[in-house]
């Protein structure tokens, strides 16, 4: 049975229900046992079936907000370029839509889990976007016991199976780490993110594998928070070695730490890229305001939020594209990358 066949109909003969039962499951009213309502949510899963925008909105549920909850304390959230950058693609697509984001900060992912439910039980969103996942993400069952609608934004050896949109950390790593080495560095350390972190994990295997496969003379990984201060911690740890254990090139996980990087540098009366090579991810107008400007993993965040807009409308009414990758990040070598002094 192809998915644009699949009807209201077929979800209930499969869940052995009513078709009026299906309709209070997917519009969250009473009237159901919770055995019966997760034996619907089932049953549409399997079939590929979800209500459309247009039956949901005669049946009273809320399509005008979409929901997104971040794990990121709000002082680090107003600095990060990314996500600033990310909220807006997506805007311009709710713009479009007559829609508005449900934006919540939370301290954990068991927290949000118990937000989602309570939007979407509340009717208060038509679907939710899902960000930095874990491995072993409870986020993952829970909406797909809720029944809805998301697209999550990660890997999806990471998402279970989700409608996901994801960029190739691995692939970018790997060309960052080999472009360094072309430059004729053998010391190459990673400022990374959370550990915890699921594309974190992705990108800190793509960098033992890298320096393995160039056999170089030093790798060094160290996990952060992704903040300035985090950043410059690291930097400072891996600078204040004996030279030969110390690296000529550091790529940071994103701009902000590659930024403090560059200060610490300056501090320490190290000349960014003659003594040391910075390069950093998630390319953001921090990077070109800096003295040198710093070399990037460049990939348009804008137009990466709005793609993940347009799929979570496209999961909700049925009629949208799936889960797929966008362009890989692209080195941009500016100045504060540079073949190491002999």
């Amino acid at each position: 049975m192809t998915t644009d066949r699949v009807t209201i109909k077929d979800v209930a003969a499969r869940a052995g229900v009513s078709k009026g039962a299906v309709s209070l499951a997917f519009n969250h009213k009473p009237g159901l046992s919770e055995a019966t309502r997760d034996r619907i949510f089932r049953a549409a899963r399997e079939l590929g079936w979800a209500p459309s925008l247009t039956a949901r909105s005669l049946a009273g549920a809320r399509v005008d907000v979409v929901g997104l909850a971040i794990c990121r304390p709000a002082r680090l959230l107003g600095l990060e370029p990314f996500y600033m950058e990310f909220v807006s693609g997506v805007e311009s697509v709710l713009t479009e839509q007559s829609c508005s984001l449900l934006l919540r900060l939370v301290r954990n992912v068991e927290e949000e889990v118990g937000i989602q439910e309570t939007w979407w039980r509340g009717r208060q969103i038509g679907g939710s976007i899902l960000v930095d996942f874990r491995a072993d993400d409870p986020r993952v069952a829970a909406v797909q016991r809720l029944g809805m609608p998301v697209v999550a934004v990660g890997h999806p050896s990471l998402t279970g199976g989700l409608p996901s949109v994801w960029t190739d950390d691995a692939t970018a790593v790997t060309e960052a780490v080999r472009y360094l080495a072309a430059l004729g560095h053998r010391r190459i350390a990673r400022v990374g993110g959370a550990a915890a972190l699921g594309h974190t994990s992705i990108r800190t295997a793509a960098f033992d594998e890298a320096a393995r496969s160039l056999a170089l003379a030093g790798a060094w990984q160290v996990a952060t928070d992704f903040s300035g201060d985090a950043g410059a911690r690291a930097t400072r740890s891996l600078l204040t070695a004996a030279a030969p254990d110390r690296p000529t090139a550091i790529v940071y996980d994103n701009d902000i730490m590659a930024v403090a990087g560059l200060s610490v540098a300056a501090e320490m009366g190290l000349r960014v890229p003659d003594d040391v090579s910075l390069l950093a991810w998630d390319d953001s107008q921090l990077c070109r305001l800096t003295h040198p400007t710093l070399s990037a993993m460049s990939h348009d965040v804008h137009g990466f939020g709005a793609d993940v807009a347009r799929t979570l409308f496209g999961v909700i009414t049925g009629e949208g594209p799936g889960s797929h990758p966008v362009p890989t990040p692209v080195l941009t070598p500016r100045g504060s990358t540079a073949p190491p002094r002999v």
